[in-house]
């Protein structure tokens, strides 16, 4: 039987009473002060945790299989995404420093677009080299569809986007880089990738051991997965690589990446048995060591 209210409400300004006076002693009144904000980390977890509860999951292209393999310098962009920096090596310290670069590139912060891009030609573009070479207006209507068709949707062979005049990705963009570069996407689509939201979350060895079978499985069906490598907070990479070849060693996957920066020759992406971390090796913009992995433009989420 429940007690009557005015018999119960004493108790409870008592006990409210006695831990108002435990929070003042632990952290200090906040009277007369503004309350303590939650960090942006903190803020960006609940909210980002919120939208990945309320939400729904979809198929997309995640277990399609297609025909072939990524070729590397087929289908990869022959043109690069620059760095905005030259990194150099302090002599003294053995830190990786920067200074701007001159002249300064006109193409940068690309990365993700380049990736997501040359999935989608992989994916959704059909070229054929025997119909006669179209207009400046024809190319780029036609690479303008090939972007804007999701990564996470499957076509049918007959359903694919016909580039007429060339063999390949790599011809096309040597020829029509400026049309590409115009309308692949802006340097704010690599910065408000969907996925970004996963890389403030901790990564344990089980989720990267879990993500290598993932990537492996998709590599045996010839679907090129797109991953975002990072190191989170302090960003000391924040890159996309197209995984394309995967090679078996004693204690450790060997992944074989198409890296935006540089389209001469393919990246490798390493990954430890041992200690459950994947490794990425040093080059002009990264000093080398672990990130952290996983598959971006899959689901819903990423």
């Amino acid at each position: 039987m429940n007690r009557p209210l005015e018999r119960r409400s004493p108790t409870r300004r008592a006990r409210n009473e006695r831990l108002r006076r435990v929070g003042d002693r632990r952290s200090g009144s906040w009277e007369g002060r503004n309350p303590p904000r939650l960090s942006l980390r903190s803020a960006i977890l609940a909210a980002l945790l919120a939208l990945v509860l309320c939400g729904c999951v979809g198929s997309g292209s995640h277990k399609a299989s297609f025909a072939r393999p990524f070729a590397f310098g087929q289908d990869t962009f022959s043109y690069p995404n620059d760095l905005v920096w030259v990194y150099y090596r302090d002599p003294e310290t053995g830190k990786l420093r920067h200074k701007n670069r001159d002249p300064k590139p006109d193409y940068t912060h690309h990365c993700f677009v380049v990736a997501r891009s040359a999935r989608q030609f992989f994916q959704h573009a059909r070229f054929d080299p025997a119909q006669p070479a179209a207009d400046e207006a024809t190319y780029r209507k036609l690479i303008r569809h090939v972007v804007t068709t999701s990564p996470r949707q499957h076509l049918k062979e007959d359903e694919k986007i016909v580039i007429p005049g060339y063999t390949n990705l790599f011809t096309f963009s040597q020829a029509q880089e400026r049309l590409l570069k115009e309308e692949c996407g802006g340097a704010w689509q690599s910065y408000f990738q969907r996925g970004h939201w996963r890389m403030v979350f901790p990564f344990t060895s089980q989720h990267q051991a879990k993500m290598v079978e993932q990537l492996r499985e998709s590599i045996r069906r010839n679907r090129p997965p797109v991953v975002h490598a990072v190191r989170f907070p302090k960003l000391t990479i924040n890159h996309a690589l197209v995984l394309f070849g995967v090679k078996e060693k004693p204690g450790e996957v060997q992944f074989s990446a198409y890296d935006p920066y540089d389209p001469t020759m393919p990246a490798q992406l390493t990954f430890n048995r041992q200690d459950g971390q994947f490794y990425f090796p040093a080059n002009d913009y990264f000093v080398g060591g672990k990130a952290d992995v996983y598959e971006i433009y899959s689901s819903w989420k990423y």
